[in-house]
């Protein structure tokens, strides 16, 4: 890694975690609706990187790979739940940067397993709603970061500014007037039965009705809301921007956009959540500004994910360090020196369902480790190049592929063993789920009448104890 010029202070970085955002959602990846008018025009001033993936669902392994460079098998971490501690082999960001001689804070992200290393953790409401039952969630974020963005800009030492988005997470309850930029129907219509069977999901649909409109029909205004909450998230981020500019800093600062994973809405029959590894919840966004080291206006069509970006960012920062990372810098597949960097991809997710598998640019295999509660078929197989969405489950009509898929799978998986010494963590997070003694489940049935979320507090509360 090469420093960025000769001035011997470092860039500043600004990185930005938005929760739950699905790059097929936003107007820059070639969505319908205008959702991201900002981080479009901000895409068009840095690099937008096109096949940019979460390989390993769902938030704490997510942010435990962007944060530290390494895969699930550098990390140890794979679950919601995780229990325990990250590896302390596997430094952060935050950590590297402080050695480096940068001050660092973390808003809204803290006890995850990868929040280690910061030198200060501030807090924001994320979850709760206001008096009209909406959720500003964004514009707490901007009341917390913004003050603490010029308390960094006024002092000497470069600075890693990480901001923890909590939209568009459900609950989906952007304020006026983006409620219903997307949407002028009867969200009620008796006529119509598309939510029929979401809030018959016994698992959620206590969640769902606690924030849902009562007797909600139309799943179009759902994902109108989600929608949304994606633009307003987009609104706020440009105030952050402009304070970014206001102190003349947008010049002398690497800023990311990013997200741990991305959304389920009315796919696949995994309603309004991140489950399981369709690439609605794989496919994340990454843009990348900083002048006269990225390129403005620059697409990169290239495979990449979650590992190569602390050593993007190092890379860019002229950072040196000795420590190891299964990720590599960017910035060779920016400057077209190379085409991709992994095309094949070993995926997990270890949240509401605990399954693996392997994603090439042609095809998509997941692989149960223990039957879920949406009672999906223990294999699955997709032709991302006939069938994008991933709608028709080719695994019986095409065993050989299955077969093939997962001989390279399980060879990547022992190569990685044998690598690190260190084992699958898919078969060390003992009861992943959060309830202790139930053990693996062993029918779909058992799962579904065992995983339940009551209300956005509970929802809450599973996010806190995933932080213990």
């Amino acid at each position: 890694m090469s420093n960025t010029n000769s001035d011997s202070r470092k860039p500043n970085i600004l990185l930005l975690g938005i929760d739950s955002l699905s790059a097929r959602n936003m107007s820059c990846y070639g969505y319908h609706r205008l959702t991201t008018p900002h981080m479009d025009r901000f895409a068009q001033g840095g690099t937008l990187f096109e096949n940019y993936f979460s390989p390993h669902i769902p938030t704490t392994s997510g942010y435990a790979n962007m944060l530290t460079g390494r895969d699930c098998f550098g990390t140890q971490v794979v679950a919601l739940r995780h229990k325990g501690p990250m590896r302390g082999e596997a430094r952060t960001l935050a950590e590297v940067l402080r050695e480096a001689g940068y001050t660092t804070t973390s808003v809204g992200f803290e006890g995850n397993p990868a929040s280690r290393g910061f030198d200060t953790y501030l807090h924001y409401p994320g979850w709760e709603a206001d008096k009209d039952g909406r959720s500003p969630k964004a514009e707490c974020l901007n009341k917390v970061a913004i003050p603490e963005l010029g308390r960094l800009a006024a002092q000497d030492q470069p600075w890693l500014l990480f901001l923890r988005h909590m939209d568009p997470h459900s609950p989906y309850l952007p304020p006026a007037p983006f409620e219903r930029m997307f949407y002028d129907g009867n969200e009620c219509d008796p006529a119509n039965r598309s939510m029929d069977p979401v809030m018959t999901f016994k698992p959620f649909c206590d969640y769902f009705a606690a924030w849902m409109p009562k007797g909600i029909s139309d799943k179009d205004y759902v994902i109108a809301q989600y929608d949304a909450a994606v633009a307003y998230m987009d609104a706020a981020i440009q105030t952050i921007f402009t304070a970014l500019e206001s102190l003349g800093l947008a010049d002398d600062t690497i800023v990311v956009v990013t997200a741990d994973h991305g959304e389920t809405l009315y796919d696949h029959e995994c309603w309004f959540d991140h489950h399981g590894m369709y690439d609605c919840v794989l496919h994340v966004p990454l843009i990348i500004r900083y002048p006269g080291r990225v390129p403005a206006g620059h697409r990169v069509k290239g495979f990449c994910d979650h590992p190569d970006l602390t050593p993007t960012i190092l890379d860019l920062a002229g950072v040196r360090t000795e420590d190891a990372f299964d990720g590599r810098s960017l910035m060779p597949m920016v400057r077209g020196e190379e085409a991709s960097h992994e095309t094949e991809i070993y995926i997990t997710e270890c949240t509401w369902m605990r399954k693996h598998g392997w994603r090439t640019p042609e095809w998509k295999l997941m692989v149960a480790l223990e039957p879920d509660f949406h009672f999906k078929p223990p294999v699955e197989l997709y032709s991302l190049v006939a069938d994008p969405e991933e709608n028709h489950n080719l695994a019986d009509e095409l065993p050989d592929v299955v077969a093939h898929l997962k001989s390279r799978m399980e060879a990547w998986i022992a190569r990685r063993e044998a690598e690190t010494g260190l084992p699958n963590p898919m078969h060390t997070q003992g009861d992943w789920h959060g309830y202790e003694g139930v053990g693996p489940f062993k029918t779909s049935q058992q799962a579904y009448d065992t995983l339940h979320i009551g209300n956005p507090g509970e929802a809450a509360r599973l996010q806190a104890e995933a932080r213990k």
